[in-house]
C-alpha cells in the first residue's frame, strides 16, 4: 500500500527540491566560495535573488524528464540502464538546454552523451573503464535520482536499484551510491519518524566499504559530538579539511557534497527551509545538494512544513528546457499527479480515479486540490487584487480552489488574473539552460473555468472579462464581459480568437466594478476549475516571431542552424540531420500545412507524431525527384518512396494529415503518398532536414481535428 497522502508529499517533495535548486542556482562556484557566501549573505534565511522566472537547471530537468523511460520504454517490464539512456537521448537536444554546461571530458553527462551517440551501450557509457575513476564520480551520479524515490515510498531497496539504473547511464563507483543514498532516503521520508531513520536507510543500500558510506558516517560521527546547529559550520571545516575538493578533484565530485547533504539534513534537524539554508551556506555544489536535500525534508516535512517566503515565489511553476516546449511550461500540481499515478503503477496498484480523471494530457486542466496549489496563476494589479490558495471552497464534494481578493474597486479600476500558456526571453533574467517553450493555448481551443463569487459590499455588479494577450503587439484580446452573481457557482467558457499568426501568452480574465467612491466593490472570488482544451487552429507568422533562447519562437532546434530572415525560418543543416519541433505533445489527429523553399540539399520535410528527437515521423523531399515517409526510431527507416519531380527554385505547400495510424501527404494541393501503420499515439509538429543542405520555411498552419 501506498501513504494515504502518498501525492501530497510527492508534492512536497517536488517543492522541496525545486526550493533548494532555486536558492543554492545563485551562489554556485567558482565565484561563490564558502567565504564569500558567509561574508555577503551571512546566516540565509530566504531566496538570496528575487527571479522574474525561474529557468530550471540540470538538476530538475533530469528528475523530470529520464523517468519517461518508464512512459515511453519499461511498461510493464523492469527498467534497463539503456531505456533510461533513450530518454537522455529523445528528450535532450545536442549541446543546449537540459544538462550542457560543460563541455567533454569536463562535464561527465557531456561525456555520456557523446559516448551515447557513438553507439556505447548505457551502462558502459558512464563507466569507470570508459570514462575514468574521476568522471565517473562527480556528483551527477546522485542529482538527478529525486524522482525515483518519489515513485517507490517505503520501498528504498526498489528506489535505490531504479536510481542506480538511471545513473549508470553517466556513473559509476561513488557516483552509483550516491544514486542509491539520495533515493532510498527520499523513499524512507515518506515514514521515517527522524532523519537518523532516514540516513540509516540510504547507508543500508550501499557499501560499507565505499568512500561514500565513510563520509557520511563521518558527518555523523561529527554530529554526534557537536550537535547544536550553529556547530554545523565546524562541521563544514572538517570535510573541507578532511574531505574537501583538494582530495577529491574533477569539477564537483561527489564526496566532499555527499558530506554536505549529509551535514544539512543532520542540522537541519528535519526542517526544511533550515536543511536548504545550511546546504546552500556550506558552499560547493549548492544547488544540486540543496535540491537533493530540499527533496528528503519536503516528503519527510510535509506541505503544512514549508514556509511561504519559500513556497509562494515558485508559484507551482518551473521552466525546464527538453526539446519539447510544450512540456517545458511545468504546472507542479499536475506534474506531481502525473508522477504519483505512475507510482501507482509501478507499485502494482490501481491508482484512485480522481486522481486518474485530473491528468488529461493535451489540455491545461487546473483544479487547484492539492493543498496550496495555485497553478501558477498571476494578476497584473496586486494592490487590487490578492491571489491566496484555498483549502476550503471547492466544486461539489472537492475541495480547493483559487481564492482572488477585489479590494475596494470603483469606476476604472480594473486587474488582470491570468495564466500563462507560453513565456518569451523578458519573462527571464537569465539565460541559464536556454528553455523553449511551444504555447498550451492556440486560436480555436476552448476555455473554461468555474467562478464562484463572495461579495461583501459594493454599488455595482462585478465583471470578469475574458481576454488572451498577443505576445507580438502586447496587447489583450477581449471577448464578452461577463456578471459574477452572489454566492452562486457559475460556468464560464469562451473560444480563444484569432491572433492572426502570433502567439499567445496570457489567458484569463479582467476584473472590473464601476461602483460609487462611496460604496465601492469588496470581496472575493475563486476559481476551481480551468480548462484550455479543444481544437487548435491556428499559423505561426515568422514576421511575429523572434530568436529567443538561441532558437526561433516557438520551436525548440536539434542541431542546425536555423535562424529568421526576411520574414522566414531558415534552416541549415551540416554533416548531420536537424529537426525543429513545436506544437502540442499530446497532439494526435491533424492537418500540418507547411510551405518551404528547398534551397540547397536533397532532404527537405515536415515532421509529425513527434515524441522526441529520436521517434517522429518525417515526410517530403527524399533525394532526387522522389517523396519518402520515413521513421526515426532511434535510427531512420524509409517507409514509403514515390517518384515526385521538384527542384530548388519552387516554392513547395506541404500538408501531412494524420488520423488515427493514418497519414496521407499532399503536395501542393495533390495527394501523393498514403500510408496506415504509424506507431506513435500522438507527438509535436515541425519540420526537419536528414542531411546537408538548406531550407526557408515561409509558413506553418497548424489544425487539430481530434478532439
Amino acid at each position: 500500500m501506498l501513504p494515504e497522502n502518498y501525492v501530497e508529499r510527492v508534492y512536497a517533495g517536488f517543492l522541496g527540491m525545486n526550493i533548494g535548486i532555486r536558492l543554492g542556482a545563485p551562489l554556485e562556484p567558482n565565484e561563490w566560495s564558502y567565504e564569500k557566501i558567509q561574508e555577503i549573505h551571512g546566516d540565509i534565511r530566504g531566496y538570496v535573488k528575487d527571479y522574474k522566472t525561474f529557468s530550471a537547471d540540470d538538476d530538475a530537468n533530469g528528475p523530470v524528464y529520464f523517468i519517461r523511460a518508464l512512459i515511453d520504454d519499461a511498461r510493464g517490464r523492469e527498467l534497463t540502464p539503456q531505456d533510461v539512456a533513450r530518454a537522455w537521448l529523445n528528450y535532450s537536444r545536442e549541446g543546449i538546454g537540459m544538462f550542457w554546461w560543460g563541455g567533454d571530458q569536463i562535464s561527465t553527462e557531456h561525456t555520456a552523451y557523446l559516448n551515447l551517440k557513438k553507439g556505447i551501450p548505457a551502462p558502459k557509457s558512464g563507466s569507470a573503464e570508459v570514462n575514468g575513476i574521476i568522471m565517473a564520480e562527480q556528483i551527477g551520479g546522485q542529482i538527478f535520482i529525486d524522482t525515483w524515490g518519489l515513485l517507490f515510498p517505503d520501498n528504498i531497496q526498489k528506489a535505490a536499484d531504479y536510481a542506480e539504473i538511471a545513473a549508470s547511464v553517466s556513473h559509476d563507483k561513488n557516483g552509483l551510491y550516491g544514486a542509491r543514498f539520495m533515493a532510498a532516503c527520499i523513499s524512507r521520508a515518506f515514514s521515517a519518524e527522524s532523519m537518523d531513520d532516514i540516513i540509516e536507510a540510504g547507508l543500508s543500500v550501499i557499501p560499507k566499504d565505499s568512500t561514500y558510506y565513510a563520509v557520511v558516517k563521518a558527518v555523523i560521527d561529527f554530529y554526534q559530538e557537536h550537535p547544536e546547529e550553529e556547530d554545523f559550520r565546524k562541521c563544514r571545516q572538517y570535510l573541507e579539511n578532511e574531505w574537501g575538493y583538494d582530495k577529491y578533484t574533477g569539477v564537483c565530485h561527489i564526496i566532499p557534497n555527499a558530506g554536505v547533504c549529509a551535514l544539512a539534513l543532520m542540522y537541519g534537524k528535519g526542517d526544511l527551509a533550515r536543511t536548504v539554508e545550511i546546504a546552500t551556506m556550506c558552499s560547493w555544489d549548492t544547488d544540486c545538494n540543496a535540491g537533493n536535500v530540499g527533496t528528503i525534508a519536503g516528503v519527510f516535512a510535509g506541505l503544512d512544513a514549508i514556509p511561504g517566503h519559500y513556497r509562494k515565489p515558485i508559484n507551482d511553476m518551473i521552466a525546464t528546457s527538453s526539446v519539447s516546449g510544450y512540456l517545458n511550461v511545468l504546472d507542479i500540481p499536475t506534474f506531481c499527479k502525473e508522477l504519483a499515478v505512475l507510482g501507482y503503477q509501478v507499485n502494482g496498484l490501481e491508482a484512485p480515479q480522481r486522481l486518474v480523471e485530473s491528468i488529461r494530457n493535451g489540455e491545461v486542466y487546473l483544479d487547484f486540490t492539492l493543498p496550496g496549489s495555485t497553478h501558477g496563476f498571476k494578476t497584473n494589479n496586486a494592490f487590487k487584487t490578492l491571489l491566496t490558495p484555498c483549502n476550503d471552497l471547492g466544486i461539489e464534494e472537492r475541495r480547493g480552489s483559487l481564492s482572488v481578493l477585489f479590494d475596494r474597486f470603483i469606476e476604472g479600476d480594473s486587474s488582470k488574473i491570468f495564466y500563462k500558456p507560453f513565456y518569451r526571453r523578458e519573462d527571464f533574467n537569465d539565460e541559464k539552460y536556454k528553455p523553449t517553450f511551444a504555447p498550451s493555448a492556440y486560436s480555436g481551443q476552448k476555455v473554461s473555468a468555474k467562478v464562484y463569487m463572495d461579495k461583501w459590499q459594493g454599488g455595482a455588479d462585478v465583471y470578469l472579462t475574458p481576454y488572451v494577450r498577443n505576445s507580438y503587439t502586447k496587447s489583450d484580446v477581449k471577448l464578452d464581459s461577463i456578471t459574477l452573481n452572489h454566492q452562486q457557482w457559475l460556468d464560464i467558457e469562451f473560444v480563444i480568437p484569432e491572433t492572426d499568426g502570433a502567439l499567445i501568452d496570457e489567458v484569463g480574465f479582467i476584473v472590473e466594478s464601476p461602483s460609487p467612491a462611496d460604496n465601492r466593490s469588496f470581496g472575493k472570488f475563486y476559481i476551481g476549475e480551468f480548462r484550455i482544451f479543444g481544437n487548435a487552429d491556428y499559423s505561426i507568422d515568422f514576421a511575429k516571431q523572434a530568436m529567443e533562447f538561441k532558437c526561433v519562437t516557438p520551436f525548440a532546434h536539434h542541431r542546425g542552424e536555423w535562424t529568421l530572415e526576411n520574414g522566414f525560418m531558415k534552416a541549415a543543416a551540416g554533416e548531420e540531420d536537424t529537426s525543429s519541433f513545436t506544437g502540442n505533445y499530446y497532439g494526435r489527429d491533424l492537418e500540418l500545412d507547411i510551405s518551404f523553399q528547398p534551397v540547397s540539399g536533397k532532404s527537405h520535410g515536415v515532421i509529425l507524431r513527434a515524441i522526441g528527437t529520436e521517434r517522429y515521423y518525417w515526410a517530403g523531399f527524399d533525394g532526387d525527384n522522389q517523396v519518402s515517409l520515413i521513421e526515426n526510431n532511434f535510427g531512420f527507416k524509409r517507409l514509403k518512396t514515390i517518384s515526385y519531380e521538384w527542384n530548388h527554385e519552387a516554392i513547395y505547400n506541404v500538408k501531412a494529415i494524420s488520423k488515427g495510424t493514418a497519414v496521407q501527404i499532399e503536395i501542393n494541393g495533390e495527394r501523393v503518398l498514403d500510408f496506415d501503420g504509424l506507431g506513435n499515439e500522438y507527438g509535436m509538429a515541425g519540420f526537419g532536414l536528414l542531411e546537408k543542405g538548406e531550407t526557408t520555411v515561409r509558413s506553418f498552419h497548424v489544425k487539430e481535428m481530434n478532439k
